[in-house]
């Protein structure tokens, strides 16, 4: 049975129905809905959410996830990031978050798609703050690099959990050091990016292996970390090892944060992408666009589109 701090009530609200009804008319996935993220409504009550490109079918089979996996046979909509750019313009957002599913079928792997949708919201709108939540790809520097010329203002990808646990719990395409190494990679192509990546708890991971893992981020110059409660999706997933406490979860804060991370979010409903547009680095991206007023003018004169 699920702790008391775990509870939610089920999605309602008059916002959430007419941005439901949006995203199903454009034939837009978004991680909210399936990831089944426990935040659903609250997030899209106050006008958020996490956009999921490139389909609802994965090309990897992560024990912890419950989104669909399979094989696309590179099937993708070439509208999508127009689509995209049509519902935040909707959504009336200022920060907005763009993730995928893994599509190893692709020969980019889904970078160029990505890059596109970025560059087409930036062309648009070039006040937005973008995140992007990434696959991988494998490690592949060149394709990293195309998502990083597109200049989201923060680039996470998530190691999900300590290095023991690596193959337990994820694809056996991904890994500890992979993930590292796409973190590391992006610090060293443009400084200026925000890096993020998130752990779950709760699968059976030690203190000190959490700890380690947050000592290897900050090598690679991870500015944001979040920490979860991993919850089992579906009795076919891996099951949790055991719930903890807010107040724990509160303890691995104040560690993180004395370990040098600009901003920390952690709690057992946080997410990844959990309420990115009230997270402090959106403070700081617009502390740092009033200091350098050319920053619109640069922006637009790098864009591909």
């Amino acid at each position: 049975m699920k702790p008391s701090w775990l509870k939610v009530r089920p999605p309602a609200g008059e916002n959430y129905n007419e941005i439901k009804d949006m995203l199903s008319k454009l034939n837009l996935a978004t991680v909210c809905q399936e990831a089944r993220c426990p935040n659903i409504a609250e997030c899209w009550s106050g006008g958020t959410a996490t956009f999921m490109l490139m389909g609802e079918v994965c090309t990897r089979g992560c024990k912890f996830c419950a989104v669909k996996t399979g094989n696309p046979r590179g099937v993708i909509d070439v509208d999508e990031p127009y689509k995209v750019g049509y519902a935040i313009a909707q959504m009336k957002l200022d920060y907005v978050v763009i993730t995928s599913v893994d599509r190893d079928d692709l020969p980019d792997e889904g970078a160029g798609h990505f890059a596109k949708t970025i560059e087409t919201i930036k062309s648009q709108r070039p006040e937005m703050i973008v995140e992007i939540l990434t696959p991988d790809f494998k490690g592949q520097k060149h394709l990293i690099e195309i998502l990083v010329d597109a200049h989201p203002d923060v680039f996470a990808h998530n190691i999900e959990t300590v290095e023991r646990l690596q193959k337990q719990v994820r694809d056996v395409r991904a890994g500890y050091q992979q993930s590292m190494g796409v973190l590391e990679f992006i610090k060293q192509k443009d400084p200026s990016i925000y890096t993020k990546s998130s752990l779950m708890l709760g699968l059976g991971e030690e203190d000190e292996e959490i700890r380690q893992t947050l000592k290897d981020l900050r090598k690679v110059g991870c500015d944001v970390v979040t920490f979860g409660q991993y919850l089992q999706p579906t009795k076919k997933h891996i099951p949790v090892a055991n719930y903890v406490t807010p107040e724990k979860f509160k303890e691995w804060q104040v560690e993180a944060e004395g370990m040098g991370f600009l901003y920390v979010a952690s709690g057992p409903l946080v997410r990844s992408s959990y309420k990115a547009g009230e997270f402090f680095i959106k403070g700081i991206i617009e502390k740092n666009r009033k200091e350098n007023p050319a920053w619109k003018s640069n922006y637009q004169n790098s864009v591909r589109v």
